[in-house]
Protein backbone atom coordinates (compact mmCIF):
# COMPACT_ATOMS: atom_id res chain seq x y z
CA UNK A 1 0.00 0.00 0.00
CA UNK A 2 1.38 3.39 -1.01
CA UNK A 3 2.07 6.00 1.66
CA UNK A 4 0.20 9.30 1.86
CA UNK A 5 3.42 11.12 0.92
CA UNK A 6 3.86 8.95 -2.19
CA UNK A 7 0.29 9.65 -3.31
CA UNK A 8 0.74 13.39 -2.78
CA UNK A 9 3.85 13.43 -4.96
CA UNK A 10 2.11 11.29 -7.59
CA UNK A 11 -0.72 13.83 -7.80
CA UNK A 12 1.78 16.66 -8.30
CA UNK A 13 3.44 14.93 -11.24
CA UNK A 14 0.43 14.63 -13.52
CA UNK A 15 0.57 12.75 -16.81
CA UNK A 16 2.51 15.14 -19.04
CA UNK A 17 6.27 14.69 -19.66
CA UNK A 18 8.53 17.51 -18.46
CA UNK A 19 12.00 18.64 -19.52
CA UNK A 20 15.17 17.20 -17.99
CA UNK A 21 16.01 20.20 -15.80
CA UNK A 22 12.49 20.35 -14.35
CA UNK A 23 12.46 16.59 -13.74
CA UNK A 24 15.80 16.68 -11.88
CA UNK A 25 14.58 19.55 -9.70
CA UNK A 26 11.20 17.92 -9.00
CA UNK A 27 12.64 14.55 -7.98
CA UNK A 28 15.20 16.19 -5.67
CA UNK A 29 12.59 18.37 -3.97
CA UNK A 30 10.22 15.43 -3.44
CA UNK A 31 12.70 12.87 -2.10
CA UNK A 32 11.39 12.75 1.46
CA UNK A 33 12.89 9.59 2.92
CA UNK A 34 15.05 9.77 6.04
CA UNK A 35 18.04 8.49 4.03
CA UNK A 36 19.78 10.02 1.03
CA UNK A 37 17.73 8.55 -1.80
CA UNK A 38 19.33 7.37 -5.02
CA UNK A 39 18.03 8.96 -8.22
CA UNK A 40 17.51 6.53 -11.11
CA UNK A 41 16.89 6.89 -14.84
CA UNK A 42 14.85 4.24 -16.66
CA UNK A 43 14.72 4.11 -20.46
CA UNK A 44 12.26 1.96 -22.45
CA UNK A 45 13.57 1.12 -25.91
CA UNK A 46 11.49 0.37 -28.99
CA UNK A 47 13.76 -2.45 -30.16
CA UNK A 48 13.05 -6.08 -31.01
CA UNK A 49 14.55 -7.90 -28.02
CA UNK A 50 14.38 -11.24 -29.85
CA UNK A 51 17.06 -10.10 -32.32
CA UNK A 52 20.69 -10.23 -31.19
CA UNK A 53 21.67 -7.41 -33.55
CA UNK A 54 19.36 -5.05 -31.66
CA UNK A 55 21.08 -5.48 -28.29
CA UNK A 56 21.84 -2.09 -26.74
CA UNK A 57 24.81 -1.83 -24.41
CA UNK A 58 27.67 0.54 -23.77
CA UNK A 59 29.42 2.72 -21.23
CA UNK A 60 29.64 6.38 -20.32
CA UNK A 61 31.57 8.56 -17.89
CA UNK A 62 29.05 10.52 -15.85
CA UNK A 63 30.36 14.10 -15.52
CA UNK A 64 28.77 14.52 -12.10
CA UNK A 65 30.20 11.26 -10.75
CA UNK A 66 28.37 8.13 -9.60
CA UNK A 67 26.17 7.80 -6.50
CA UNK A 68 28.06 4.74 -5.25
CA UNK A 69 31.71 3.75 -5.27
CA UNK A 70 32.28 0.69 -7.46
CA UNK A 71 34.18 -2.27 -6.01
CA UNK A 72 36.37 -3.58 -8.83
CA UNK A 73 38.08 -6.94 -9.33
CA UNK A 74 41.00 -7.16 -11.76
CA UNK A 75 42.04 -10.44 -13.39
CA UNK A 76 45.56 -10.58 -14.83
CA UNK A 77 48.68 -12.71 -14.36
CA UNK A 78 50.96 -9.72 -14.99
CA UNK A 79 52.52 -8.79 -11.62
CA UNK A 80 53.18 -5.16 -12.65
CA UNK A 81 49.60 -4.69 -13.79
CA UNK A 82 48.32 -6.28 -10.60
CA UNK A 83 50.34 -3.81 -8.54
CA UNK A 84 49.21 -0.85 -10.66
CA UNK A 85 45.56 -1.88 -10.24
CA UNK A 86 45.97 -2.10 -6.47
CA UNK A 87 47.50 1.38 -6.32
CA UNK A 88 44.49 2.97 -8.04
CA UNK A 89 41.94 1.27 -5.82
CA UNK A 90 41.03 -2.18 -7.17
CA UNK A 91 39.32 -4.10 -4.36
CA UNK A 92 40.39 -7.55 -5.55
CA UNK A 93 43.34 -8.48 -7.78
CA UNK A 94 44.60 -11.83 -9.03
CA UNK A 95 45.19 -14.11 -11.98
CA UNK A 96 44.82 -17.87 -12.28
CA UNK A 97 44.50 -18.02 -8.50
CA UNK A 98 41.54 -15.63 -8.50
CA UNK A 99 39.78 -17.55 -11.26
CA UNK A 100 40.22 -20.79 -9.30
CA UNK A 101 38.81 -19.12 -6.19
CA UNK A 102 35.80 -17.80 -8.10
CA UNK A 103 35.21 -21.26 -9.55
CA UNK A 104 35.28 -22.79 -6.07
CA UNK A 105 33.67 -20.10 -3.90
CA UNK A 106 31.85 -17.73 -6.25
CA UNK A 107 32.25 -13.95 -6.16
CA UNK A 108 30.48 -11.47 -3.90
CA UNK A 109 30.74 -7.78 -2.99
CA UNK A 110 32.17 -6.90 -6.42
CA UNK A 111 30.44 -4.54 -8.86
CA UNK A 112 32.75 -4.77 -11.89
CA UNK A 113 35.29 -7.33 -13.16
CA UNK A 114 38.09 -6.12 -15.45
CA UNK A 115 40.43 -8.52 -17.26
CA UNK A 116 43.36 -8.41 -19.65
CA UNK A 117 42.61 -9.96 -23.08
CA UNK A 118 44.89 -12.97 -22.51
CA UNK A 119 42.80 -14.01 -19.49
CA UNK A 120 39.49 -14.26 -21.32
CA UNK A 121 39.82 -17.92 -22.41
CA UNK A 122 40.49 -18.80 -18.77
CA UNK A 123 37.66 -16.64 -17.44
CA UNK A 124 35.29 -18.59 -19.68
CA UNK A 125 35.49 -21.32 -17.02
CA UNK A 126 33.63 -19.08 -14.57
CA UNK A 127 31.20 -17.53 -17.05
CA UNK A 128 28.32 -19.31 -15.31
CA UNK A 129 29.27 -17.52 -12.09
CA UNK A 130 29.93 -14.07 -13.55
CA UNK A 131 27.36 -13.97 -16.34
CA UNK A 132 24.15 -14.07 -14.26
CA UNK A 133 25.53 -11.25 -12.09
CA UNK A 134 26.38 -9.09 -15.10
CA UNK A 135 30.08 -9.29 -14.22
CA UNK A 136 31.49 -11.03 -17.30
CA UNK A 137 34.21 -8.80 -18.79
CA UNK A 138 33.36 -7.51 -22.27
CA UNK A 139 35.45 -5.49 -24.75
CA UNK A 140 32.36 -3.46 -25.72
CA UNK A 141 32.12 -1.80 -22.32
CA UNK A 142 35.85 -1.45 -21.70
CA UNK A 143 36.21 -4.21 -19.11
CA UNK A 144 38.58 -6.24 -21.31
CA UNK A 145 41.72 -4.14 -21.67
CA UNK A 146 45.50 -4.31 -21.43
CA UNK A 147 45.52 -1.14 -19.31
CA UNK A 148 43.62 -2.39 -16.28
CA UNK A 149 44.79 0.46 -14.03
CA UNK A 150 43.33 3.07 -16.40
CA UNK A 151 40.05 1.16 -16.49
CA UNK A 152 39.88 1.17 -12.69
CA UNK A 153 40.56 4.91 -12.67
CA UNK A 154 37.79 5.53 -15.21
CA UNK A 155 35.31 3.76 -12.95
CA UNK A 156 36.45 5.89 -10.02
CA UNK A 157 35.95 8.99 -12.20
CA UNK A 158 32.31 8.13 -12.88
CA UNK A 159 32.25 5.52 -15.63
CA UNK A 160 29.24 3.22 -15.69
CA UNK A 161 28.15 0.47 -18.06
CA UNK A 162 24.60 -0.06 -19.27
CA UNK A 163 22.82 -2.94 -20.96
CA UNK A 164 19.17 -3.37 -21.85
CA UNK A 165 17.29 -6.12 -20.03
CA UNK A 166 15.11 -8.84 -21.57
CA UNK A 167 12.20 -6.38 -21.81
CA UNK A 168 14.21 -3.77 -23.70
CA UNK A 169 14.73 -1.43 -20.75
CA UNK A 170 17.85 0.29 -19.43
CA UNK A 171 18.15 1.14 -15.74
CA UNK A 172 20.86 3.29 -14.16
CA UNK A 173 21.52 4.93 -10.80
CA UNK A 174 22.75 8.44 -11.62
CA UNK A 175 22.75 10.63 -8.54
CA UNK A 176 21.79 11.19 -4.92
CA UNK A 177 18.92 13.39 -3.80
CA UNK A 178 21.38 15.51 -1.80
CA UNK A 179 23.32 16.47 -4.94
CA UNK A 180 22.97 19.76 -6.77
CA UNK A 181 20.38 19.41 -9.52
CA UNK A 182 22.97 20.58 -12.07
CA UNK A 183 25.08 17.44 -11.48
CA UNK A 184 22.00 15.23 -11.76
CA UNK A 185 20.94 16.95 -14.97
CA UNK A 186 24.43 16.53 -16.47
CA UNK A 187 24.37 12.81 -15.74
CA UNK A 188 20.90 12.37 -17.24
CA UNK A 189 21.96 14.06 -20.47
CA UNK A 190 25.21 12.08 -20.61
CA UNK A 191 23.43 8.73 -20.31
CA UNK A 192 20.73 9.61 -22.83
CA UNK A 193 23.39 10.74 -25.32
CA UNK A 194 25.39 7.54 -24.74
CA UNK A 195 22.35 5.33 -25.34
CA UNK A 196 21.52 7.25 -28.52
CA UNK A 197 25.08 6.73 -29.74
CA UNK A 198 24.72 2.93 -29.68
CA UNK A 199 21.36 2.76 -31.42
CA UNK A 200 21.34 -0.39 -33.62
CA UNK A 201 22.03 0.52 -37.25
CA UNK A 202 19.09 -1.51 -38.55
CA UNK A 203 16.55 -0.11 -36.07
CA UNK A 204 13.53 1.64 -37.52
CA UNK A 205 10.92 3.72 -35.74
CA UNK A 206 11.04 5.41 -32.35
CA UNK A 207 14.15 4.36 -30.41
CA UNK A 208 13.49 5.66 -26.89
CA UNK A 209 9.79 5.16 -26.28
CA UNK A 210 9.72 6.30 -22.65
CA UNK A 211 12.23 7.89 -20.26
CA UNK A 212 11.45 8.35 -16.57
CA UNK A 213 13.32 9.69 -13.55
CA UNK A 214 12.64 8.68 -9.96
CA UNK A 215 14.23 8.47 -6.56
CA UNK A 216 14.34 5.36 -4.38
CA UNK A 217 10.97 6.03 -2.77
CA UNK A 218 9.23 8.40 -5.17
CA UNK A 219 6.93 7.93 -8.17
CA UNK A 220 8.46 8.22 -11.64
CA UNK A 221 8.50 11.50 -13.56
CA UNK A 222 8.29 11.14 -17.33
CA UNK A 223 10.88 13.12 -19.30
CA UNK A 224 10.33 14.67 -22.70
CA UNK A 225 13.18 14.32 -25.19
CA UNK A 226 11.84 16.93 -27.59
Amino acid sequence: MRSKSYKEVKEKIGDNPIDIASAAKFVKENARAKFDETIELHIALGVDTSKSDQMVRGSVVLPGGTPTQKRVAVVTNDAEKQEAAKKVGAALVGGDDLIADIEKNGLSDIDVVIATPDMMPKIAKVAKVLGPKGLMPNPKNGTVTADVAAAVQELAAGKITFKMDSQGNIHAALAKASWDTEKTEQNIRALIDAVRAVRPQNHRGEFMTKVVLKSSMSPAVRITLA
